[in-house]
């Protein structure tokens, strides 16, 4: 295991938006329709996410084991080779999110990995139950591997993955892919997963309110899924349950150190692990669920796609995958300050955070408003603001800077300081 679960406070960047986050959320999780908050998580993916440019992005539409599935899928570059794929299923709790709160992810890992890369809208619970959502991710990874050709695709070099729910639905159709005898995968990616539907782990208890993912929220999601969650004991639904590993691709983990679901994660990579499963451990002590959504504002959130992507890379050229932890954080140890002077850092930190998400925001609701008018005006307005978004790069370069320390190797190698600066 890591030897920091969980950093003193968050990270600099993460404090200051998770502070900016309490002050925004005046209503409770169950005080929003299920559609409201569908609607929340997208505006903000959107907003919050970088959405660096690829070669082509497509919409597809397959028929699915409950009827039409849909699919997008990012090509990084232009290539008349075949290139490795990547399925990706977003997460959500199984009741929100969708193609566009995936985007930002698969962009970056696509160009990380130079992979294509392909989302899945899988079925959302209440409204099916949470079979459902496997079965759509089995086919779409089903589908990959037989139309390969027309992605333009190596169906020999698979790999899947997904953040939260979507971890617990990669999880789960990776051991049904190895006992159903195929597609073969790489590697399955696993970010923040929630492996196991029924037990409570110690890291929901000590995380339970004002980081982003809560107990309200939590509450919310099982009041959702209350009439469609059945057999939760069975590996389909908790993977983690399953009493043989063995065999199983290799995997590549995230956790968070201020997640609730923290625990379930490491545990499950200690289980594969245990089942002879090389598992390459990536764990931020020093932030919250879901802060690969928030890679415009987050270094670590870029990070943390770097290593996926570079993980992949690797997997994709047959190299065998590190069977190591890296505990990953604030480059800079805290310094003790009197408290003026640590409030006026804060306040500082929250204000760069600010001024960034400010522009993200007008960006995304102007696109979204206007797309014709947006694309025209931010061509004319560019170079009068790039200025603006200089200086909020370095700004943002300063309060990013992150270190990472192997912590755990297989053949216990010296532990080694990696020094990083995550890209602006």
């Amino acid at each position: 295991m890591p030897q920091a679960l969980r950093n003193p406070r968050p990270d600099r960047a993460s404090r200051a938006l998770l502070r900016w986050m309490s002050l925004a959320r005046r209503r409770p999780a169950d005080g929003w329709s299920l559609h409201s908050q569908r609607q929340a998580w997208r505006l903000v993916a959107l907003a919050m996410g970088r959405r660096p440019r690829v070669a082509n992005v497509s919409e597809w539409t397959i028929a699915g084991p409950g009827g039409p599935l849909e699919l997008r899928v990012f090509t990084p570059t232009r290539s008349t080779s075949l290139r490795p794929a990547f399925l990706w299923c977003h997460g959500g709790g199984f009741v929100i999110g969708g193609l566009d709160t995936a985007d930002s992810i698969c962009r970056a890992v696509a160009l990380a990995a130079d992979c294509v890369t392909i989302a899945v809208r899988y079925r959302l619970a209440p409204e099916h139950d949470l079979h459902a959502s496997r079965e759509d991710c089995m086919a779409a990874l089903e589908w990959v591997a037989r139309h390969a050709a027309a992605l333009g695709v190596d169906p020999a070099r698979l790999a899947i993955g997904g953040d939260s729910a979507g971890g617990n639905i990669s999880a789960a159709v990776a051991q049904e892919a190895l006992h159903r005898g195929g597609p073969a995968l790489a590697l399955q990616v696993l970010v923040y997963p929630a492996t196991d539907l029924i037990e409570e782990f110690p890291s929901l208890f000590e995380n339970s309110e004002g980081y982003f993912l809560d107990t309200a929220a939590i509450a919310s999601v099982k009041r959702h899924l209350a009439g469609v969650l059945h057999g939760a004991e069975h590996p389909r639904l908790s993977p983690r349950r399953h009493p043989d590993l063995r065999g199983l691709p290799p995997a590549l983990i995230v956790t968070a150190g201020f997640d609730p679901i923290r625990d379930d994660g490491l545990d499950y990579a200690a289980r594969l692990r245990a089942a002879g499963v090389p598992v390459e451990l990536l764990h931020y002590a020093g932030q919250f669920h879901g802060f690969m959504n928030f890679d415009s504002l987050l270094g670590a959130g870029r990070d943390a796609q770097a290593r996926i992507g570079a993980g992949l890379a690797a997997a994709f050229k047959g190299q065998a995958t590190p069977d190591r932890t890296i505990e990953i954080g604030d480059a800079a140890a805290p310094r003790e300050r009197a408290p003026l002077a640590q409030h006026s850092a804060d306040w500082l930190s929250m204000g760069l955070l600010a001024w960034i998400a400010l522009g993200r925001w007008c960006d995304t609701l102007s696109r979204l408003a206007a797309p014709r008018t947006s694309a025209a005006s931010g061509w004319l307005l560019r170079p009068m603001l790039a200025p603006a978004k200089f200086v909020g790069r370095r700004l943002g370069a300063r309060l990013d800077r992150l270190a990472a320390i192997q912590t755990y190797a297989k053949e216990r190698a010296a532990q080694r300081a990696i020094a990083d600066t995550a890209g602006a």
